[in-house]
């Protein structure tokens, strides 16, 4: 079967959407072009903006992985949205999906570790065929499941089941949401976007999602809209139950709060928008040591649509394979190579280690 299978456009329920670079045609679509733009920035740091040498000056050891708790699997790009600051270039008009050859692979690569959780992303994860196989047999092997979702994916007539599949399957929903308020959240993730997300928000706490003593775990992940980094997540969570509660009657158990990452889209905003050298800046003034030692590459392995093995899914995207001797697809796979494993470096690292830090999980070293 062939890698890249090609789908029916995904419904957008009248979510106004942008070509992707893609298929834009930009040069920003290729990840070198995005490396050596990063590359090319000016910063005033006496240490030539080189992440490496931040580690050692703050007298931190290189970046190594301290095991693999998270295997996180990108299904693919395809997505029914392009939000602005999306870091996968995802959208309807991508074809990217894993196999189920690659699929079954990943599952036989899982049953023979301890790895106790996965982590599904995407593009919209749900708009991979082998979005729901997945998540049946990661958790028939007893393994602890996230979804990384969009929420307006949940609405669409072939998808509006899955809530009760996640419910069904003690699946943490991971969902996505810039702010309480509309236009915030419009403008970065796409008109029409806010008011389907509150839809399917209600939807989900109708089933006991986000409500104390049901075990139904929703979490919301926002990030700034704009070239500043996030405030502290302690502080916002609070501000956001309180919001949400009070304006919509909407219940959630957590927020995440993530910094941008400086590459595709959000570069691509940043370049034009004249904001570049100074985000750029504002990230390795605010490098944290601590941080670092927390970011989700040291205990994360990440899996691309086609098996390819990154140390995160922001070198995924910049096609920064595992490096030093590591075996670099599920079908060479071999945990004690992979599970110290020296991480690949770059400037875009500065984005999970500006401040309190950013990861999947949020923010590593308090607020």
């Amino acid at each position: 079967m062939s890698e890249v299978e090609t789908n029916a456009r995904p419904a957008n329920l009248g979510i106004r959407v942008r070509p992707t670079l893609q298929r834009a045609g930009s040069p920003l679509a290729e990840p070198a072009r995005q490396i050596e733009l990063l590359s090319s920035v000016e910063v005033r740091d006496g240490l030539g903006g080189d992440f490496d040498r931040h580690l050692a000056a703050g007298g931190g050891p290189p970046l190594a992985a301290t095991g693999i708790d998270i295997l996180q699997l990108n299904l693919g790009r395809v997505c029914n949205q392009t939000c602005s600051h999306c870091h996968v270039d995802a959208g309807p008009d991508r074809r990217e999906n894993m196999s189920r050859a690659t699929a079954e692979l990943a599952m036989r690569v899982l049953a023979r570790t301890e790895i106790p959780t996965v982590d599904i992303t995407g593009g919209a994860p749900e708009l991979c065929p082998e979005f729901e196989f997945i998540v049946e047999e990661s958790r028939r092997l007893g393994r602890h499941v996230i979804d990384r979702c969009n929420l307006t994916i949940l609405l669409t007539p072939s998808h509006e089941h899955l809530p009760r599949f996640f419910a069904e399957h003690s699946v943490e929903v991971v969902c996505s949401l810039p702010h309480y308020r509309q236009v915030s959240t419009d403008r970065q993730r796409g008109e029409g976007v806010f008011d389907a997300s509150l839809e399917a928000l209600r939807r989900l706490n109708a089933l006991g999602y986000g409500k104390d003593g049901t075990g139904l775990r929703l979490v919301i992940v926002t990030n700034p809209v704009g070239a500043f980094l996030p405030a502290g997540q302690a502080s916002l969570e609070a501000e956001w139950k309180r919001e949400l509660k009070r304006r919509f009657d909407i219940d959630f158990s957590a927020l995440i709060s993530i910094t941008n990452m400086p590459i595709s889209r959000y570069l691509e905003w940043l370049e034009n928008s004249g904001n570049l050298q100074t985000y750029m800046q504002r990230l390795v003034d605010a490098f944290n040591l601590s941080a670092a030692t927390g970011v989700m590459c040291r205990n994360t392995l990440s899996v691309g649509w086609d098996g390819a093995l990154y140390d995160c899914d922001f070198n995924q995207m910049l096609d920064l394979s595992v490096g030093y001797g590591a075996p670099r697809h599920l079908a060479e796979f071999e945990l004690a190579l992979l599970e110290h494993r020296r991480i690949v470096t770059g400037r875009h690292c500065f984005g999970c280690t500006a401040g309190s830090g950013s990861s999947c999980g949020g923010q590593i070293a308090g607020t």
